[in-house]
């Protein structure tokens, strides 16, 4: 009698364990399916140049000596007089598309910002909205690890003379937060220009990350940050905070 009574207490301990496990799993996969749910609600909105990877004009004018092209859109608000300016400057300097591909190919993320991508693309899904474009993307976007990116395009002539270029649509950058909030999704948005105030003030929460003390004192009720960490903490909250 001893010995059905050691197997039967045997037997309800493994069954009591099984079914604390089943539980155990119930509760991972219920905690798995929110936080992926929860990221499918949510998207970050990236500028790219001066948050990601260093400004590609700047490059430009260091490689050439051309100090005029220099000038960014931290500088200047209005991108299209901007945009001509700098057609302008690369005519009277002799230089082409080919120039400016140079200046891509050796261009490296700024540090830390692939392990900041890789753990926020963890937590929620990725945009990268910018004012570059597309003839600039393919050697920056292999690093990143090819995220989305919605940017423009050049017109480049067969001599190879950029003559114009082709904004995806006038505020691109905030029409596409809009979107995404019309689509139902929470939106974080974080630039370092002026050509990014659109796009964070149409977001569910914009802030600034290393942008320049002009832009931060015009924009005093933006929050503003300098690191990786910190920005990655105030991503991870509630968007709508």
């Amino acid at each position: 009698m001893e010995r059905k009574y050691t197997i039967a207490s045997r037997a309800r301990a493994w069954y009591i364990c099984s079914l604390a496990g089943v539980v155990r799993g119930y509760r991972s996969i219920a905690s798995r399916a929110r936080a992926w749910y929860i990221r499918g609600m949510r998207i970050v909105c990236l500028d790219l140049e001066g948050v990601l990877i260093p400004e590609i004009w700047l490059g430009l004018s260091e490689r050439t000596g051309v100090e005029d092209l220099s000038i960014t859109t931290r500088d200047v608000p209005d991108y299209h007089a901007l945009m001509r300016r700098r057609i302008e400057i690369l005519h009277a300097n002799g230089l082409r598309i080919h120039d400016l591909l140079e200046v891509v190919a050796r261009i490296e993320p700024l540090p830390g910002a692939l392990e900041f991508l890789r753990r926020l693309r963890e937590r929620v899904q990725v945009a990268i909205l910018s004012d570059t474009f597309y003839r600039f993307a393919p050697p920056i976007m292999e690093q990143l690890g090819w995220p989305l990116l919605l940017c423009n395009d050049l017109v480049v002539d067969r001599d190879g003379w950029i003559v114009d270029f082709r904004m995806r649509r006038d505020g691109g950058k905030r029409h596409a937060v809009e979107a995404f909030r019309g689509m139902g999704l929470e939106v974080f948005a974080a630039g370092d220009s002026h050509n990014d105030l659109g796009m964070l003030r149409a977001a569910d929460r914009g802030a600034l990350f290393r942008a320049p003390q002009a832009i931060r004192r015009a924009e005093p009720d933006l929050t503003a940050y300098d690191d990786f960490e910190e920005l990655l903490a105030a991503m991870s909250g509630d968007f709508r905070a």
